[in-house]
């Protein structure tokens, strides 16, 4: 790989990952959309109808910003991954890095292609969530803003996760058996302060409880922590996965294996 950054380089990857997801729409799309209306029925209208205000937001509405997250965290980490396991898989990789591109470019073309297909999904997802509850958005460039970092991050962290794994098993490991649990414990049904001090101290120790409160504020201005500290979690998050990609491609780690 060489040093610099070629546009061309970085869309002729993208277009590629991009157009892939097209080929494989049901899974890439259509399954995680479906899977977030399931729980819009049964936490939302169901559950929802029964359950009183939370910091005077409908719970329904109150849920919206951490089924976003349970989404966008479980498919930016598997794009993000996929995109990069399936050259090493075939072989392809070698390719990749015997021609002339770098690691800039290779980057923006896997990791690009990976965030556009989770922010297709987190649009549809604000869109089909208005069929089940009522609800607004107080600062809606900060929420896009905030959801592109997150897609971005996890997307990087996914890219990761497909170099490190040498097989389809390892690559399902981490989401299956880390990403979601934090998820489903970071404040996604609920607000933190819902639970008893001991275990709202131990919340706080959970990555996923600032990205969750960073998007919900952003939509309701009420959160678990403060919007500057989530930010700041969230960019910190973003690059130490960018320093550790350098430090992979400086080294030649996983990629020869």
């Amino acid at each position: 790989m060489r040093a610099g950054f070629n546009a061309v380089s970085a869309w002729a990857i993208y277009k590629r990952e991009v157009s892939r997801a097209w080929r494989t729409v049901f899974g890439t799309i259509i399954s995680p959309v479906l899977t977030t209306c399931l729980y819009f029925i049964v936490f939302g209208a169901a559950i929802g109808s029964r359950m009183n205000d939370i910091g005077g937001v409908n719970y329904g509405a109150f849920i919206v910003p951490g089924l976003l997250l349970l989404t966008l965290l479980s498919e930016s980490t598997s794009n993000g991954s996929f995109g990069i396991y399936m050259p090493r898989f075939t072989g392809a990789i070698y390719e990749l890095l015997s021609a002339p591109v770098s690691v800039a470019e290779t980057l923006v073309g896997f990791v690009g292609a990976a965030v556009t297909k989770s922010l297709i999904i987190a649009a549809i997802i604000l869109v089909t969530a208005t069929l089940f509850v009522d609800y607004t958005i107080a600062h809606p460039i900060l929420a896009f803003v905030y959801i592109v970092l997150v897609a971005s991050s996890f997307s990087l962290f996914g890219f990761i996760l497909g170099l490190w794994a040498d097989g389809f098993e390892k690559l399902q490991m981490v989401p299956l058996l880390v990403l979601t649990p934090l998820t489903f414990l970071g404040g996604t049904f609920y607000s933190i302060d819902m639970l008893a001090e001991q275990w709202r101290t131990v919340a706080l120790f959970n990555p996923i409880v600032y990205l969750v409160s960073g998007l919900r504020w952003t939509f309701f201005e009420q959160s678990d922590v403060t919007i500057g500290v989530a930010f700041a979690a969230t960019a910190g998050f973003l690059a130490l996965c960018i320093g550790i990609i350098t430090w992979i491609f400086r080294t030649g780690w996983r990629l020869r294996d």
